[in-house]
């Protein structure tokens, strides 16, 4: 994992929410830990990592913070932490 995905990874898990994270650069950071990665109708992503799977909006711009709590806590249930990952 290079340091532009362990940054994102750890915007993901920081203390206050980060408001300027993109959704491209969260689905490099999928892509990297080895998860599965399919497009859905509607602007979905299917994601499937460590036998869990979960569909996240493919925003074009910054993902609502909303978004970021769903993609936080979907990791968390995969048992992925950012300090494994150090920057």
């Amino acid at each position: 994992m290079n340091h532009r995905h362990r940054k994102a990874l750890h915007a993901i898990f920081a203390h206050p929410l980060s408001g300027n994270i993109d959704f491209n650069t969260i689905q490099s950071v999928f892509g990297e830990l080895g998860a599965s990665i399919d497009n859905r109708h509607g602007a979905r992503v299917g994601v499937k990592l460590n036998g869990h799977t979960a569909v996240f909006h493919n925003a074009k711009h910054s993902l609502p913070k909303e978004e970021v709590v769903q993609i936080r806590h979907f990791l968390e249930t995969c048992g992925i932490s950012p300090d494994d990952y150090p920057i």
